[in-house]
């Protein structure tokens, strides 16, 4: 099966350093972050594993859960952790996948069908492709995909921002424009079309081109107070 964004996301059930963990149970009614890396051991991997773990607090307040996965056993992430720890100083406080028999990897596309069924005697070379972060939403559709190259540690600020984005359209009729950060304006999304448009935003929008409306961004209604008691 070929994944792309708007597929389900493929469910499974793998040891994990916190235990077993059924990945859409997991993520409960929120987003779920997966991403993955070739090998235990790996420098780049280490930083990311690292940064991702001083992140925990931002991902928390977003309602998402991250989960790793390495092509390696469970009881080899044990030591990696502590290295991770004294490279950065942050503990890894979220589960990582053993996935010493493949089985997720080719369950998400990262290796082949016929890449066999151990991960012993590979090397992180043979599992280069095995380096994919997937956003997935609560309706357990990937939302977005990200494939990076060995050589080069992903950007989880950029994660950061890019489940923003997907958070805050998924509420709204907006899309955000190139750069976008939290409280930037925003873009009508085309589907709206001005009458619309007016009831959504009676504000008012800047008008760039016919098919180009910018607006502040859109921001949660706060909940009612409670009347004063009499």
């Amino acid at each position: 099966m070929t994944l792309s964004i708007g597929s389900i996301a493929p469910n499974f059930t793998a040891e994990t350093t916190q235990g077993p963990i059924n990945f859409h149970d997991y993520i409960d009614g929120g987003y779920g972050i997966l991403f993955s890396h070739p090998k235990d051991y790996t420098p780049v991997c280490t930083t990311e594993l690292g940064y991702m773990a001083g992140l925990a607090d931002e991902f928390a307040k977003r309602n998402t859960k991250v989960i790793g996965l390495s092509v390696d056993p469970v009881g080899a992430h044990e030591g990696w952790a502590q290295d991770i720890k004294d490279v950065t100083g942050n503990e890894v406080n979220f589960p990582m996948i053993g996935d010493h028999d493949l089985a997720v990897a080719k369950l998400y596309n990262m290796l082949p069908a016929d890449a066999g069924e151990t991960s012993k005697g590979r090397t992180a070379a043979t599992n280069a492709t095995v380096r994919t972060v997937y956003i997935v939403g609560p309706d357990k559709q990937i939302k977005a995909m990200l494939i990076y190259p060995m050589s080069t540690g992903r950007n989880f600020d950029e994660v950061l921002r890019l489940l923003d984005s997907i958070q805050l359209t998924a509420k709204h009729s907006v899309a955000t424009p190139v750069n976008w950060k939290q409280g930037e304006d925003c873009i009508i999304v085309p589907s709206l079309n001005d009458e619309a448009a007016r009831e959504k935003f009676p504000g008012g929008w800047k008008t760039l081109k016919p098919y180009l409306r910018t607006v502040p961004q859109p921001q949660e209604q706060a909940a009612a107070e409670p009347a004063p008691a009499k």
